[in-house]
C-alpha cells in the first residue's frame, strides 16, 4: 500500500484511505505533510452533501496556503470511500465568517458535493478500499446522534 491516511473513531471503528499520489499529487502530498502529528477534532455531518462526515483541521496542521494548493483529481459526485480536501476562504458565502480548512470522507453511496454556493469541486486525494462499512455505520450515527471524536493521522 501507498502512503495514506488513517481516520479513527475514539473508541473504533477506523479505516485506512491510501493517497491518490498520482492524480493528487499536490493536494495529497500537502494534507500528509500537515499531519505530521495525528489530528483529534469533532466529525461532524454534512447538511447538504449526503452521506459525509466533514472534519476542519486544527491549527497545528494548517501548515500551507490552501489557496496554492490547485485544482485535481476532481468530483463533485464523490464515490462511497472517497476524501476530498476542500478550502473556503473566510466571507465567501454569506453568514460565514470563518475559514473552512475540510478533509471530508463520503462513507456512502448517493454522495454530492452541492451546497448553498451550487455545484463546488473538489480534490479528490485518497479513497477507502477496505473495511468501509463498520465505520459507515458510524458515520451515519453522527446525522442522529451529533459530532464525534475523530483522529486523523498518516500511515505508510
Amino acid at each position: 500500500m501507498s502512503r495514506g491516511l488513517r481516520f479513527e473513531f475514539d473508541g473504533g471503528p477506523a479505516v485506512v484511505a491510501p493517497l491518490h499520489e498520482r492524480h493528487a499529487p499536490v493536494s495529497s502530498r500537502t494534507v500528509w505533510d500537515a499531519l505530521s502529528s495525528p489530528a483529534t477534532v469533532l466529525a461532524t455531518h454534512a447538511m447538504y452533501a449526503g452521506p459525509e462526515i466533514m472534519l476542519d483541521l486544527p491549527e497545528h496542521a494548517r501548515t500551507f496556503s490552501p489557496t496554492d494548493v490547485p485544482a485535481e483529481n476532481q468530483q463533485v459526485i464523490p464515490a462511497a470511500g472517497d476524501v476530498i480536501w476542500y478550502y473556503q476562504a473566510p466571507n465567501l458565502m454569506a453568514g460565514l465568517a470563518d475559514e473552512v480548512w475540510e478533509v471530508g470522507l463520503f462513507y456512502g453511496p448517493g454522495g454530492r458535493i452541492f451546497g448553498p454556493l451550487g455545484w463546488t469541486p473538489c480534490n479528490v486525494i485518497a479513497s477507502v478500499v477496505d473495511g468501509l462499512a463498520p465505520f459507515a455505520a458510524a458515520c451515519a450515527e453522527i446525522r442522529i446522534s451529533g459530532a464525534r471524536r475523530l483522529t486523523v493521522s498518516r500511515v505508510e
